[in-house]
């Protein structure tokens, strides 16, 4: 059975990535502060999944200070560790059917960190690297007691317990369930992949329609009013037919409306 170790215990993305999983693989759930025992036992895992993150990562300019992935990788054997590392699709120019090829254009400080710190693990890890840009995800929140930035269900939420939502008129982007991205790390793992992939579902998600869905399960009567950010700049997809290609799963539009209802039902009921 491969062996894993996941960083960050605080977080969204650790606590769903533990809980899914470890039904698949021999898992060490971590908080980014005992990264300095891998000096002792490095060698038990064979892949290394970092989800914590630095809030000075996330608003400043790059420092090595603030970037825990190269903390973690100094602690590791680049030939023998095998690199997790999520990146964002905020890396690229927002566009439609955006491919692992096409133009760079980090336009906000948490975008140019993680290019910055993608090109540093290429460089040290060479073929143990995996890189994963990966789109909007959502789902529950678990046990997180604090985030340190909002995801569209959060803004979302937050809107819709004040008693509106937003009109985004055709304003779409690209969205994975936190249980489909799961099953789609699973397997990659299983796969043994190595490189750059974009992980998304591909195809336009209309923001009004993902709210619909969202909003299912709320009671309250909520008035809609326009949003002000109507540019065609914001809207995007990823094209993720190189990583389809490798792992062959379902990754479809009924699967996420499901997810997205099921969510509906945690957060209204």
């Amino acid at each position: 059975m491969k062996r894993i170790l996941l960083i960050g215990k605080r977080g969204f993305l650790g606590n769903h990535l533990n809980q899914y999983l470890r039904k698949n693989f021999q898992i060490k759930f971590i908080s980014f502060s005992e990264i300095s025992n891998l000096k002792r036992s490095k060698d038990k895992y064979d892949y290394i999944i970092n989800t914590s993150i630095n809030k000075n990562y996330i608003n400043k300019k790059y420092a090595k200070k603030f970037d825990n992935d190269l903390k973690i990788s100094n602690y590791l054997d680049p030939k023998k560790n095998i690199f997790i590392f999520l990146s964002s699709r905020k890396v690229y120019k927002s566009k439609e059917n955006i491919r692992e090829t096409d133009k760079l254009n980090p336009l906000t400080n948490y975008s140019k960190n993680k290019l910055i710190t993608e090109n540093f693990l290429k460089n040290k890890f060479k073929n143990n690297i995996l890189i994963l840009r990966i789109s909007n995800i959502i789902g529950y929140k678990l046990n997180v007691k604090k985030k340190l930035h909002k995801t569209f269900v959060d803004l979302f939420y937050e809107k819709a317990k004040k008693g509106f939502i937003y009109d985004n008129k055709k304003r779409f982007k690209d969205f994975l369930s936190i249980q489909k991205f799961s099953q789609i790390l699973i397997m990659i793992i299983k796969k043994d992949l190595r490189g750059t992939y974009n992980v998304s579902i591909g195809r336009k998600i209309y923001l009004n329609e993902i709210i619909k869905w969202l909003n299912n399960y709320n009671k309250k009567s909520l008035k809609v009013i326009n949003h002000n950010s109507t540019s065609k700049s914001q809207n995007f997809y990823l094209n993720n037919n190189k990583l389809m290609s490798k792992i062959k799963i379902n990754n479809s539009l009924f699967e996420l409306k499901k997810d997205c209802l099921n969510l509906s039902k945690k957060l209204f009921n």
